[in-house]
């Protein structure tokens, strides 16, 4: 992008804030705002700061670092500062790197100790009982911006208990990225499965090889359950009844199988989730399926490849189109949090005025209420990348192709453990291996996920 600030729509923040107090705040050193543009564009002023004094409350909130790191400037700078002061709170953020919030998020719960809330970047329903029910936010918000998402509201609600486990503030459409340059030298587009397969050896002789992951990460996770929806493999059916040893199942496994042997390196079982971002950016890999932080990173960092990297829905297969979300950024309030009602208030504002956010996550994070950000198509139409409207089928993969963790179900205590303990990516890498067959690994690892069903089903929570 032409323009490397991040973007800040300050009515985003309180549409009450008048302008005049916004201008007088600015006065005394908190928020410099210049008129124009996008919105309203903010820097911190040189001047003295505030006098101290104690505030009433604090709120302490835990969250990943985010792949566009404009969104955490905007965020911690200039969103949860002026919420702070407007609700004389102060807000303390934490950030830690996504691949350690399980953890952290599991020791905050055994410890009953810590965090007001906690953000993750896929729901959690198996921590239903350390949180409380987040109907209250929810039907706040549903007030105001009208109906949720359906993926949302099947990522956060159990239909067994009746609770909503957890408040999705986002979720990230989850496109394949290409290179347009690689793909037309052998001529073939990423539309099927089935073209990428036959693409794959050439494309990997030619030094760029398909970076799909089957680590223990959450890309290799998104990618791997999507891939067995396109071939009719589900976990669960909407009884939520483990089904995984299917036909679907064994197809997706033979068809990875293939794809590893025939255009990837080992590389993909050491996957992180920055591997194919950095794959892509240093122009090595010919195709990823990851969020929009590929892109925009290379708009930064390399923007002779970023021109060449084109967006697109996942890959049709026997069963069609199907991908799961890439994040669904979920919020959680533990139940031993000191500030609950803050939490409550907190969750419930930043949604309801979600373009500030919209914009300077660049459009990653899609608001779990559609209608919380006015005019989606038309502001995805407006970025100045290239190609000109490179991000508008984001708005048709997020209304088209989305679905939740779990589907045809609904996100369950049994689906977050076996997505937080990486199952399905062990499954695949063993059949990649040789290690497997198809037929094996989908009979086996049906037999341990029905197990994990069993334990939950007898909590209740299934």
């Amino acid at each position: 992008m032409n323009d490397k600030r991040p973007r800040v729509d300050m009515t985003t923040v309180d549409d009450e804030l008048t302008r005049q107090e916004l201008l007088r705040r600015a006065s005394v050193g908190a928020i410099v705002l210049v008129y124009g543009g996008f919105g309203v564009k903010t820097a911190v002023a040189g001047a003295p700061k505030f006098a101290h004094r104690e505030l009433k409350e604090t709120l302490r909130i835990l969250q990943w670092s985010h792949f566009v790191p404009a969104y955490d400037k905007w965020f911690d700078d200039v969103y949860v500062k002026v919420w702070g002061r407007k609700n004389d709170t102060d807000v303390i953020v934490d950030h830690i790197n996504q691949a350690q919030l399980p953890d952290r998020v599991a020791s905050e719960a055994v410890a009953r100790s810590g965090h007001d809330l906690v953000a993750t970047l896929a729901p959690l329903p198996q921590y239903e009982d350390s949180v409380i029910n987040h109907k209250d936010i929810v039907q706040e918000v549903t007030r105001k911006r009208g109906k949720m998402a359906t993926v949302a509201y099947r990522s956060t609600y159990n239909p067994r208990t009746k609770k909503y486990f957890g408040f999705p503030d986002n979720y990230a459409p989850d496109p394949i990225n290409y290179r347009t340059d690689f793909w037309a030298e052998v001529g073939r587009k990423p539309t099927t499965w089935d073209n990428v397969l036959k693409a794959a050896p050439r494309l990997r002789a030619m030094g760029h090889p398909v970076g799909l992951g089957m680590s223990n990460e959450i890309d290799s996770n998104m990618f791997l359950m999507s891939l067995m929806m396109c071939f009719g493999g589900f976990i669960q059916n909407r009884e939520h009844k483990v089904t995984l040893n299917s036909k679907g199942t064994r197809a997706a496994l033979t068809f990875a199988r293939s794809l590893f042997r025939n255009g990837m390196s080992n590389e993909i079982f050491a996957w992180t989730a920055s591997s194919n971002n950095l794959g892509m950016t240093s122009g090595r890999l010919s195709m990823a399926m990851n969020a929009i932080s590929i892109t925009r990173t290379a708009e930064l960092q390399n923007p002779d490849v970023a021109r060449k990297i084109a967006l697109a829905p996942i890959p049709a297969g026997p069963n069609g189109r199907k991908g799961l979300e890439h994040v669904m950024h979920t919020y959680m309030i533990w139940k031993f949090a000191r500030n609950i009602k803050g939490a409550k208030k907190f969750l419930a504002d930043l949604e309801i005025t979600y373009n500030g956010a919209f914009l300077n996550s660049k459009y990653y994070n899609f608001p779990a209420w559609p209608k919380a950000v006015a005019k989606i198509p038309a502001k995805l139409a407006a970025d100045d990348a290239s190609p000109k409207g490179k991000y508008k089928i984001l708005d048709t993969i997020s209304k088209k192709y989305t679905y939740n963790v779990g589907y045809p179900g609904f996100a369950n205590a049994a689906i977050g453990e076996l997505f937080d303990t990486y199952k399905i990516p062990e499954m695949f890498a063993k059949v990649a291996r040789g290690d497997l067959t198809p037929e094996a690994a989908a009979r086996d690892y049906h037999r341990q996920f029905e197990r994990v069903f069993a334990k939950w089903r007898k909590q209740g929570k299934v």
